[in-house]
């Protein structure tokens, strides 16, 4: 078998064996592959994850409103134990009862006797005094019995409480809580929205970027097929003399370079799939086949559209607006450091080991507490706040005018793609013009091997670099919408009847 033959022979079973290959693909479009990668991205389950914490945390604060329920257990030992000696009382009012009791004379007691009150109120003098001496030597009697040195309270006691605290009234500390928490919700969702747009531009920069690679393979296997039929056609004009052997060689050099980047084109096509099967989070043995063309617009909306759009859909503008309401809350903050803490506290004694018996079973009461004076921290710490909020503001201008820029140079390069795509239509024109013109003249010995390659290279050259303004301004559209904050856009101009589709 010659050699020409067994190289044609062996580029035919290469294309057999690569269309068996991508047969076993997933024809997938560019909504299928968008619909995948909202359901298995990583980065958005993540941010969702995060918009779940925050709406807990949210959740969490309005606990700041009830009353805290809580049970405290507390052992003590002391040096010394607690009493209270009451002697000195004793020793001053035992002479009273003794002296009353022996020498005291007392008149107008009462007669205790029902059958002869009515006749005699009263007892007489001896009786009473009598009666009454008595009383007082019991008590002084009862007084020098009495233990008067008293113990209040063991060295060593436990107790078990059960405790209430209910905040009436807190300056403003538990609302700017709760807002500030609601705050980092809507953040949160401004974040996973931020991350959907960044996805997206992702998808469209590495699906059509799949789509570009596997038509600069067609292109290169274009190039290929010619330099074959070139290499075929210089062998038969140099075996019959009509061409130089060294236009033969050349041929030959040309079909090895175009083999080459045949090759080079594959693995860089099988680089990006790995790549867009990693942004749709696919299993690893699942292979895709982009079914949506490269595309381009010839007409779309100006800068004031799109600059609106995003200045109403921003996340980024939108998250320096909930940092702003954030910052602001924290000026409430501070000024509720200035007012007082109103608050319900209660205790109940659950369980005791050797208590004073003298304290009481439970207690319920009201603590405020104001702090008037802490030098210049609250002041500062206020004046710190209010500069945040200045802090800011001045970020939200710089992010607003940084937009502005990025979507005017967007939207210029997407001009300058259709600008690109109108030249490059001619060229190509021109470019098959000149290879058709090449080919006629070596074929009648009017041209060399070199030019006819070179007419080749410049086709494929202008292909691929029309192929690479649809890349362009597919992957500058998608960004763009992705700035505006309308990532879901992208879709309706892929699908819009004014897309104009290209393919090899």
């Amino acid at each position: 078998m010659k050699r020409n033959s067994k190289i044609v022979l062996l580029f035919t079973l290469a294309s057999i064996a690569s269309s068996a290959l991508a047969q076993n693909k997933i024809p997938l479009t560019f909504n299928e592959a968008y619909q995948q990668m909202n359901q298995n991205s990583h980065v958005l389950k993540q941010a969702g994850y995060e918009v779940r914490e925050k709406e807990a945390d949210k959740k969490s604060m309005f606990g700041l409103r009830t009353p805290k329920v809580f049970v405290t257990a507390t052992a003590i030992k002391m040096a010394d134990p607690m009493t209270l000696d009451l002697t000195p009382v004793r020793d001053a009012i035992t002479p009273l009862y003794e002296t009353l009791g022996k020498y005291g004379n007392f008149s107008g007691v009462p007669n205790p006797d029902p059958a002869t009150s009515g006749v005699m109120p009263t007892l007489p003098d001896n009786i009473s005094t009598a009666a009454v001496r008595n009383k007082l030597l019991q008590g002084e009697a009862a007084i020098k019995s009495a233990e008067w040195n008293q113990m209040i309270q063991e060295k060593q006691f436990a107790t078990v409480n059960a405790n209430v605290v209910w905040p009436l009234y807190t300056g403003g500390k538990i609302n700017a809580a709760n807002k500030a928490s609601r705050i980092n919700e809507e953040e949160a969702g401004l974040k996973e929205k931020q991350k959907e747009g960044e996805l997206l531009s992702e998808l469209a920069t590495r699906y059509y970027g799949l789509v570009l690679a596997e038509q600069a393979c067609k292109v290169r296997a274009q190039v290929a097929d010619a330099m074959k039929k070139h290499l075929f056609d210089s062998q038969k004009l140099s075996e019959q003399g009509q061409i130089a052997k060294v236009e033969f060689l050349h041929a030959q050099v040309a079909n090895s370079d175009a083999e080459r980047e045949l090759k080079k084109a594959n693995r860089e096509a099988s680089i990006v799939e790995r790549a867009l099967l990693n942004t749709l989070a696919a299993e690893d043995t699942t292979g895709v086949m982009p079914a949506s063309k490269l595309f381009i617009l010839k007409n779309i909306e100006n800068e004031e559209f799109f600059i609106n759009l995003a200045l109403q859909n921003n996340p980024l503008l939108q998250q320096v607006d909930s940092k702003r309401e954030l910052a602001m809350t924290g000026v409430k903050l501070e000024k509720s450091n200035y007012l007082p803490s109103l608050a319900l506290t209660g205790t109940y004694n659950l369980a005791e080991k050797d208590l004073s018996p003298y304290l009481p079973q439970w207690m319920v009461g009201l603590g405020l507490n104001w702090s008037l004076f802490e030098g210049t921290t609250r002041n500062r710490k206020l004046q710190a706040a209010r500069f945040k909020v200045d802090q800011v503001d001045e970020a939200g201008l710089k992010a607003e005018e940084d937009i502005k820029t990025v979507i005017r140079k967007l939207h210029q390069q997407l001009g300058m793609q259709v600008e690109q795509l109108e030249e490059l239509d001619k060229t190509l024109e021109f470019a098959q013009i000149y290879v058709d013109s090449r080919d006629k003249a070596f074929h009648e010995g009017l041209s060399t091997s070199t030019e006819l390659v070179d007419a080749n290279l410049l086709l494929a050259k202008v292909k691929i670099e029309r192929l690479q303004a649809l890349y362009g301004y597919d992957v500058a559209l998608a960004t763009l919408l992705q700035v505006c904050g309308s990532p879901d856009m992208f879709i309706q101009y892929q699908t819009s009847a004014q897309a104009i589709t290209e393919g090899i």
